[in-house]
């Protein structure tokens, strides 16, 4: 896959995708990361990209020329391909999203700046417009920066072991189950001995447990499109009537419960 990023700030886009997973997947061809300097493709010797907004008004508009140009120059279009606009009034980046686009060939990304970018950029030029969040950011650099990860993470090989991606929160409408590891006790803090029995049936009955009380308790609103089993459901009713998660108490830390989460399934 071959992601484009055009923006006025290149290095905010370059520099995250230098270390970790992702720096190692570039440095292997898994996939393409080209970040494009909008001003390379403005006119006249300061190379201006904006410009005060027709009306009035306070702050810049970005021109519509240099993006209409920049999308000319980088789109493939013997690709299967999509041109984003990072957008607060876009839609929503969720892990179903993210999904579809890892199928694509190309994704183009425009980083809105300043007061935005004119309108005929938005009806023109692009396919859609992409948010991360009900809130407004200085630039689209970091908002492009979250979008190229949450989709290259998705192309194979990008993560090592492919069950890491499967068992992420969101791919199976819940959030993830907790996670432990060395020390088994840290200052009277231990790790729930399911984890340490070896039996593979009940950890798996334990960790779907704990993904739906978790879910549950911090991201309700997940359980509405959530694909529930009747098991799930009835977990989801004994949490509503035991009411965990007004009494600001994590299950896992409390003792006596381990036997009654195997039992619930």
């Amino acid at each position: 896959m071959r992601f484009d990023v055009i923006t006025l700030f290149p290095e905010m886009v370059r520099a995250p995708f230098g270390y970790s997973l992702m720096g190692r997947a570039l440095d292997r061809g898994l996939f393409e990361l080209h970040v494009h300097d909008l001003r390379d493709f403005a006119e006249g010797r300061h190379r201006v990209c904006d410009d005060y907004p027709f009306g009035g008004g306070e702050g810049m508009v970005l021109k519509v020329e240099p993006i209409a140009r920049a999308i000319e120059a980088v789109v493939d279009r013997n690709l299967e391909r999509r041109v984003w606009l990072t957008s607060p009034g876009g839609r929503r980046l969720d892990q179903s999203l993210a999904r579809s686009m890892a199928r694509l060939d190309q994704i183009v990304i425009v980083c809105g700046h300043y007061e935005g970018v004119d309108e005929r950029v938005r009806r023109h030029l692009v396919d859609g417009e992409i948010s991360i969040g009900d809130y407004v950011l200085t630039g689209g650099e970091l908002a492009a920066c979250v979008i190229v990860d949450a989709v290259a993470r998705l192309l194979p090989g990008v993560v090592g072991s492919r069950a890491s991606v499967d068992d992420d929160s969101f791919e199976n409408g819940l959030l993830d189950h907790p996670q432990y590891t060395r020390p088994r006790e840290y200052r009277g803090m231990v790790v729930p001995e399911v984890l340490l029995s070896g039996d593979h049936a009940r950890i798996a009955r334990w960790r779907r447990l704990e993904a739906l009380r978790r879910t549950w308790r911090d991201r309700p609103d997940l359980l509405e499109k959530a694909p529930l089993s009747d098991a799930d459901r009835r977990v989801i009713a004994q949490l509503e009537t035991r009411n965990e998660r007004s009494s600001g108490v994590h299950a896992e830390e409390k003792s006596g419960m381990e036997s009654d989460r195997a039992s619930e399934f």
